[in-house]
């Protein structure tokens, strides 16, 4: 009960922070109506998770005070309504300038991604290096990879338990396609789409067969 009072008691903080811009102890503990001692436990909780900052506020007459403000991580923490946006931008686009002009864009992410890829990992890296290095850029961005190895097949299963983009990929396939051939790409392999989330399944899973080098 107490770890869900303060639990809230913080998020109360961040509210305000958020509402109210840059505040003292003092200010928070009028508005919240508690101690100020009990708003530094809190906001010492909150400093060391990284979700406010402090500045020391000199004043024309008494003591220097410090005044506490939402960091950069804190933003994380409220609602935000990117891939509505994001939809509605390429239906709009798809009106203007046609199907086209949307896939082209997908494209242009795709080899974005390609060149994020080359510059962290080496032309003769070995393959399993490379499956690790895509596994830790996707990972960075959401995807929650996790990789398999079926050792009677030699296949390896790409598996993203999570989808940061599957708003966007429910309405364009094209999406997926893309990430399908960034794989093949970047892994000079063989990849193949077994499940989707994007079409009702509970994974993204890809099948992974290196090819085969020449004798």
């Amino acid at each position: 009960m107490n770890k869900d009072k303060s639990s809230s008691t913080r998020n109360q903080i961040l509210h305000l922070l958020k509402v109210k811009g840059p505040m003292t102890v003092g200010d928070m503990a009028g508005e919240l109506g508690i101690t100020e001692m009990a708003v530094r436990r809190h906001l010492n909780t909150l400093e060391r998770d990284n979700l406010i900052q402090t500045r020391l506020l000199r004043q024309a007459m008494g003591r220097p005070t410090n005044v506490y403000s939402l960091s950069d991580e804190a933003d994380h923490m409220f609602p935000k309504n990117y891939h509505d946006l994001t939809l509605e931008f390429l239906g709009d686009i798809q009106k203007l300038q046609g199907a086209e002009m949307v896939e082209a864009l997908f494209n242009l992410r795709a080899q974005r991604q390609e060149d994020t890829y080359k510059t962290i990992v080496p032309e003769h890296t070995d393959f399993e290096k490379k499956l690790e290095m895509l596994a830790k850029m996707q990972n960075e961005k959401g995807y929650m990879v996790e990789v398999k190895k079926d050792e009677s097949t030699g296949k390896y299963f790409f598996v993203e338990s999570n989808c940061p983009i599957s708003n966007v990929a429910k309405e364009y396939v094209h999406a997926c396609n893309c990430e399908k051939t960034l794989f093949e790409k970047v892994l000079d392999a063989n990849v193949e789409q077994e499940e989707c989330m994007a079409t009702g399944g509970d994974n993204c899973v890809y099948v992974i067969d290196k090819k085969q080098e020449n004798k």
